[in-house]
């Protein structure tokens, strides 16, 4: 019997093929962020109808739609290191239950200040829930598809955002604005039982708190992946569990870890990207509506062009996602960058030429600046060991927030100095071509990290690698 063991992560997943217990893991994950790509746009579409209601000027509402923004960059930036304290289950089912309890509140608002204060709350629930949701796809991934498995959980993300406006078209005529909060907070207190029942807690976060009750849980989880492995064996038997990642059993806070010597240049070039690349997403969807109705275009080709970005986005990640794996994350992320910055001004170039190029265009603009985001939030979970991973990639995204607030409003202000459509989209590109020399600089840091192997931190005691049962 003690011939399988020790088992050691995370060459215990790695070397095995994909079980359909994985596949369930992630398919749950998945179901987490389509909640967030949900609500995102579901507000978008209410927004109208909300104002009408209470007869206000729709700009009225902007501090609305700004309050989920903040909400989402607290969930990331403080919420989500709790994960590394209480557990990345904990966390994905209180967040899903927040949003859950503070969407239905929505549908009682009276008011813009109620509407704005549970938008923040919302938005801090589904931040907290995103990182750790990404964190357990990444561990219950091998490391030759983690990639593609993350870029596929934010197809999630895409799908809900899709999926929002043919909802909200359905609904809101026939039920008022009203039901969209009710149908927001159904998906979270359906998917919140399956999550209890079937959602593991991470193996590695178990393993590190170092408790009996723990270790025979991660073992417990591990069965289930690879059925080949014992029951739980006697102490006599000797380490079950041995964690063999870099950092993976350091008691260092995951926050603090982001920024010591060996990684603080790391973690700010990707922040950079991060809020490029945002700024980016948010100035295309804030605006592009817009500038295609100024420019007279009906308004069925204004929803194609701003549905075809997201779209692109999705069919990205059936490219990206298996080149990120067998080619390289950073690699493949710099030439899908190189390209965005092509594809970004040809946007410019077709604004006022037939409309199947114009489609074209921001299909493959889409296929860029949301497929690449998608593929970012991949490559930091390739970048960030598992010890830190869910607060690297939280903070990412809530400091990349920074872009996705001052894209829009650099936009708008260039409109409002007068610039053309085609001038806009020229000078966004520039930024996708920063983002592709940015992301090279990193994989080159990457790789000379690797051949030097860890660095021990001077500061910190020796660790023990293994971690053993009772």
């Amino acid at each position: 019997m003690s011939r399988h063991l020790p088992v050691r992560l995370p060459d215990f997943v790695d070397e095995r093929r994909v079980t359909r217990y994985q596949y369930a893991v992630v398919t749950l994950c998945g179901l987490v962020m389509f909640l967030d790509g949900f609500d995102t746009q579901a507000i978008s579409f209410m927004a109208p109808h909300i104002a009408a209601d209470w007869g206000l000027q729709s700009a009225a509402l902007g501090p609305v739609f700004s309050a989920a923004l903040v909400g989402l960059m607290i969930g990331y930036l403080v919420l989500s290191p709790l994960s590394e304290r209480f557990g990345h289950r904990r966390v994905i089912i209180g967040a899903a239950v927040i949003f859950g309890v503070t969407t239905l509140g929505t549908a009682g608002a009276e008011n813009v200040t109620e509407l704005l204060v549970l938008r923040l709350l919302a938005g801090i629930g589904l931040g907290a829930a995103a990182p750790s949701a990404v964190t357990l796809t990444g561990e219950f991934s091998p490391k030759r598809l983690r990639a593609s498995f993350v870029l596929a959980i934010y197809c999630g993300f895409s799908v809900g955002f899709a999926v929002a406006g043919p909802v909200s078209g359905w609904l809101i005529p026939a039920h008022g604005w009203r039901i969209m909060p009710w149908v927001g907070a159904l998906a979270p207190f359906l998917l919140v039982p399956v999550l209890l029942k079937w959602l593991p807690e991470s193996p590695l976060w178990l393993v590190k708190q170092g408790t009996d009750a723990g270790i025979d849980r991660a073992y417990g989880t591990l069965r289930r992946i690879g059925r080949e492995l014992p029951e739980r064996p006697a102490k006599h038997d000797g380490p079950v569990v041995v964690l063999d990642e870099p950092d993976g059993g350091s008691t260092r806070a995951a926050l603090s870890a982001l920024v010591t010597r060996k990684q603080i240049v790391g973690t700010v070039l990707l922040w950079l990207v991060f809020m490029i690349n945002l700024g980016e997403f948010y100035a295309l969807q804030s605006w592009l509506p817009t500038m295609l109705s100024d420019l007279g275009d009906s308004n069925s080709v204004v929803v194609t062009a701003t549905t075809l970005t997201t779209v692109g986005g999705i069919a990205a990640a059936f490219v990206t996602g298996p080149a990120m794996d067998r080619l390289g994350a950073f690699a493949t992320l710099a030439v899908l960058y190189g390209v965005g910055f092509v594809f970004v001004a040809l946007t410019g170039v077709v604004l006022h030429s037939p409309v199947w190029l114009l489609l074209t265009a921001t299909f493959l603009a889409g296929v860029s600046v949301s497929g690449g985001q998608k593929s970012l939030i991949a490559l930091a979970a390739v970048y960030y060991p598992a010890a830190i991973r869910s607060t690297g990639v939280g903070w990412a995204l809530g400091i990349g927030r920074v872009g996705g607030i001052l894209g829009p409003l650099a936009v708008g202000t260039a409109i409002g100095a007068g610039w053309s459509a085609s001038a806009v989209f020229y000078a966004l590109s520039v930024p996708m071509l920063l983002a592709g020399l940015v992301v090279l600089r990193l994989g080159a840091r990457d790789r000379t990290r690797s051949d030097r192997g860890p660095v021990p931190e001077p500061t910190e005691p020796a660790e023990q690698p293994a971690v053993t049962g009772p």
